[in-house]
């Protein structure tokens, strides 16, 4: 079997392994008690049509639901009964599922967690069982006022990108949605191709990429079997429209004007409200560096000056927040407060004031070092467990393609000057132009 390695030396030494079929193995040894490994489908809900919003989380939930080889249960039962965890996470650009074992349990348990990923059986019974579970979480984050009012400012920051729509989906979408629909999009999308498989512990790295290796080749026989018998339905052809579709979505043009959005919310006792600007995502990775920084110097810690002059000094608002959220084909710059509602004029004014400072004025060497040290320490701390680890690979090698960010985030941080931060404000933070969310008790 021919395959590409790639050794990374510094820090962080993974070995990457490219298997015939595409899909890509990366391994690392850590001298900690423990084994992680972290499936990770370059498959969210950004690739849905609007017919089908929310397929890949409930997917999520129905890949536990067993395959050919296990019965429904017996894949949780296996994991529990050796000690070890398992979990799983739907994005708008990703999917994963992960386990941690110790050890000697990873070659036993590793190909289970292939097995359910690769082969998920999604019975009929099962599927209408889990929809009840999927339709209360809807519901749920229905109730929740933060999620309600993030839902409303990413429905205010894209008016055509599916980043606008909500991961779990509608209640009225998942209602209508078919057993066989959800094979046809597992079929089309968990391919090969898709998946960064990463694996990191106490175990040589050439016993890591045989265990995961192995698993995947057992597991892609019996989908051979399975695909053999599914035939093209109407879905299956629609879900492959949809892959071209996503590969040429153009990311949208900034705001030319306010664009202001106002509700009522009557389980609130403060006004809340959000301000957002398009900003680049990975697929523009070296343009995110600024803007991460310029977050951090406005809304990270007691000393940023957002939380200091607004909640600090003037009492203004009771929180804020600022971050820099970087999807795959575009980002959303999220400046988000809690107020009184007599406040949200005066904090909304305050808040592009600040923007149109960091336009004009440059920022000092003692708030960038600030960030800096910030961000290093955070991915020093970020990284001390398997699962950290597998999180970063995973995470850039799907988004991204390629492991160099993950290990240099802190070195691109510390590059970032004040110039810099200035070019990014007035590029892409315009004080005149922007989404903003207001909801009212």
């Amino acid at each position: 079997m021919t395959s590409t390695l790639r050794k990374f030396t510094r820090l962080h030494s993974p070995t990457l392994h490219q298997l015939p079929n595409g899909l890509t193995i990366i391994a690392e040894q850590m001298p900690v008690e423990a084994v992680n490994l972290n499936l990770w489908i370059k498959v969210g809900s950004a690739v849905e049509s609007d017919a089908i919003n929310g397929m890949a989380h409930f997917l999520e939930h129905m890949i536990f639901k067993g395959t050919e080889r296990l019965a429904s249960g017996e894949f949780e039962r296996r994991i529990e009964e050796r000690g070890a965890v398992t979990n799983a996470a739907t994005s708008q650009d990703y999917t994963h599922y992960y386990i941690t074992t110790a050890p000697k349990d990873f070659a036993h348990l590793a190909p289970l967690q292939i097995d359910v990923v690769s082969n998920a059986s999604i019975p009929d019974d099962a599927f209408e069982r889990e929809r009840l579970v999927v339709l209360e979480e809807i519901r749920r984050s229905e109730d929740n006022p933060q999620r309600r009012t993030f839902r409303r400012a990413m429905e205010t920051a894209y008016n055509e990108l599916p980043y606008r729509r909500a991961v779990l989906g509608p209640e009225s979408v998942i209602a209508e949605l078919k057993p066989q629909q959800m094979r046809d999009f597992h079929h089309s999308w968990y391919q090969p191709q898709s998946i960064t498989a990463v694996a990191v512990g106490n175990l040589p790295v050439e016993e890591l990429i045989a265990i995961v290796a192995e698993g995947f080749t057992k597991a892609n026989k019996t989908q051979h079997s399975r695909s053999a018998t599914l035939t093209a339905s109407p879905l299956s052809r629609d879900v492959i429209n949809r892959v071209s579709t996503h590969s040429s979505l153009n990311p949208e043009s900034p705001f030319t004007e306010i664009v202001r959005r106002e509700f009522t919310d009557e389980s609130l006792q403060q006004g809340r409200l959000v301000m957002v600007w398009r900003v680049p995502g990975m697929v523009q990775l070296d343009r995110t560096y600024g803007l991460d920084v310029l977050a951090g110097v406005l809304g990270h810690g007691r000393t940023s000056r957002l939380v200091r002059d607004l909640r600090e000094e003037r009492g203004l608002v009771s929180s804020i927040s600022v971050s820099n959220m970087s999807n795959q084909l575009q980002g959303t710059f999220y400046i988000s407060a809690k107020c009184a509602v007599e406040n949200l004029a005066e904090v909304e004014n305050a808040i592009a004031q600040h923007i149109r400072k960091v336009q004009t004025e440059l920022v000092t060497e003692s708030e960038i070092a600030r960030v800096r040290r910030r961000v290093a320490n955070r991915f020093i701390f970020g990284n001390e467990t398997p699962s950290d680890r597998t999180g970063l690979y995973g995470y850039y090698h799907s988004l991204v393609g390629d492991l160099e960010p993950a290990f240099n985030y802190p070195d691109y941080i510390q590059s970032q000057d004040a110039t810099d931060l200035m070019q990014a404000a007035k590029e892409y933070l315009s004080p005149d132009a922007y989404g903003v969310v207001v909801v009212k008790p």
